[in-house]
């Protein structure tokens, strides 16, 4: 049994009253394995770029790792992602998940100049992204000739002292398929693939890892939850909801189809409550189950 994994997001709101350092603090004292943090640069809410508030958060923490759920491939140029992804690393005593996405808002693309990408070019830049990044952790020089990216002779030094894990988040077949072929992690959220598809969903994943001489064994399934613990369940099919065990229940039963890692979003007022109730009632009952 692969150890669970906990986590906590952390908004990036810059609102009045918010405050990401303290959370992860707060999250890191609670005893929370990661937290992760959503990836938005437009929009009219008032938000922190992602990379810049998680580094700050590595840097006022010790212990807990540093997710991010999911960088917008199409955003940051791969080669300077790899170098980026490295310093964070390193500074932080080896404590990020590199989370990776495809893309899935146009409308930001849009907004910022960056073109639009139909659906295939997402999932290919997602994967020429994964094989750069990989590439220039490892090789003296590498070059690589992709459809949307490629580098010549390029060097990023130093390399990472550790493999840095690479958790992807997809959703269509082959988008799941890369994630089989390349990636260490996958994390979809509970309302893109619902239990009953999420099984199929992570065959997918573990065929093309086994078609590409990978141990499927070796990738992490992390489930991204609204969650809220409550005496009254929230209606929503997308939220994890109720008592304190109908939860623990419910998590229950996503490690049973091989869950491993679970990433909490609490919804509703009293977030900071939820986040102790988490892992106060919560999280310790589901190890000591699992």
């Amino acid at each position: 049994m692969t150890a669970l994994l906990f986590g906590l997001n952390v908004s990036t709101s810059v609102e009045s009253g918010s405050d990401p350092v303290a959370d992860a603090r707060k999250a890191e004292d609670l005893g929370f394995d990661f937290v992760s943090a959503s990836d938005h640069l437009h929009g009219e809410t008032p938000s922190f770029e992602t990379w810049t508030v998680l580094s700050w958060i590595a840097a006022r923490t010790s212990r807990i790792r540093v997710a991010t759920r999911v960088l917008g491939v199409p955003y940051r140029h791969p080669p300077v992602v790899a170098k980026m992804a490295e310093t964070f690393d390193r500074l932080s005593g080896g404590r990020l998940i590199l989370g990776l996405g495809g893309g899935a808002s146009d409308e930001e693309f849009r907004a910022f100049g960056l073109g639009f990408r139909p659906p295939r070019d997402k999932v290919d830049g997602l994967e020429e992204a994964v094989r750069i990044i990989r590439g220039l952790w490892s090789e003296g020089e590498f070059t690589f000739g992709g459809r949307l990216y490629e580098t010549e002779r390029a060097q990023v030094e130093p390399k990472p002292d550790r493999p840095i894990p690479i958790w992807l988040g997809t959703f269509g077949n082959r988008a799941l398929a890369v994630t089989g072929r390349v990636a260490d992690g996958w994390i979809p959220s509970l309302d893109m693939a619902p239990p009953e598809r999420a099984s199929l969903m992570r065959e997918r994943i573990f065929a093309a890892a086994r078609d590409a001489g990978r141990d499927p064994g070796a990738i992490t399934c992390a489930y991204n939850l609204l969650v809220r613990v409550d005496h009254k369940a929230d209606p929503r099919p997308s939220v994890v909801s109720g008592s304190s065990d109908a939860v623990v229940e419910r998590l229950l039963g996503f490690v049973k189809i091989g869950f491993t890692a679970m990433n909490f979003k609490p919804v509703g007022p009293d977030e900071e409550e939820q986040a102790e109730r988490l892992a106060r009632e919560v999280i310790p009952a589901v190890r000591a189950a699992a």
